[in-house]
């Protein structure tokens, strides 16, 4: 959803060092984790498979990624041609949003915009126990829409986490506007990567 419809001011990198401050300062996690090669939720999914937080340590932790998406999220505008896109591809495609934001945020903005009704199903984080990327949220769509193998499926987003997660699901991945180079480092190896949305007609 960040990036690829809405053109969001999330300061992921903030958030990461937030939630690494926070783990660490409740020991979960050490000092001098390569942050590098880490996001929020990766950092996350560290903490909780150490089995060292209890439900009202997790409901603190959810909410240092939530203060950032709130100010992020604020003010955030369609990126170019989406509402058109939607509107072309609706009733051929089923269109799905996966995002690592909660579905409350993500239903609020999409719905700010008027394209929520476009969507068939929002997928954030309170429905999977681990965040892109790791794949459960695609395995959600896929069990919901069981009749639809998942290389009949286009991934799309910016960032590795999204190509990781797609193609650990096993469906295909179009990166928008992402880090060609970030993605190669991280073995995320998209089938296309594409500047304008509307040129995702000619992979479907």
């Amino acid at each position: 959803m960040d990036n690829t419809l809405l053109r969001s001011r999330i300061d992921f990198e903030a958030m990461k060092q937030d939630v690494y401050q926070f783990l660490v300062s409740h020991g979960i996690l050490v000092e001098g984790v390569e942050l590098n090669r880490h996001t929020a939720s990766t950092l996350i999914e560290a903490g909780v498979k150490t089995n060292r937080m209890n439900e009202s340590l997790m409901k603190e932790l959810w909410d240092v990624p939530k203060k950032h998406e709130v100010i992020g999220m604020k003010d955030a505008e369609l990126e170019p041609g989406v509402k058109e896109l939607l509107k072309e591809w609706q009733g051929l495609y089923h269109l799905v949003v996966v995002t690592n934001n909660s579905i409350e945020a993500a239903e609020a903005a999409l719905r700010g915009h008027d394209v929520l009704r476009f969507f068939e199903q929002v997928v954030g984080r309170e429905q999977v126990r681990f965040l892109k990327p790791a794949p459960d949220a695609f395995f959600h769509v896929l069990h919901h829409f069981g009749e639809v193998s998942p290389g009949e499926w286009i991934s799309v987003g910016d960032s590795w986490m999204d190509g990781r997660a797609s193609a650990l699901a096993g469906i295909p991945f179009i990166a928008y506007g992402g880090d060609e180079a970030k993605m190669n480092e991280m073995e995320v190896f998209p089938r296309a990567f594409i500047r304008d949305l509307r040129d995702l007609n000619a992979y479907l």
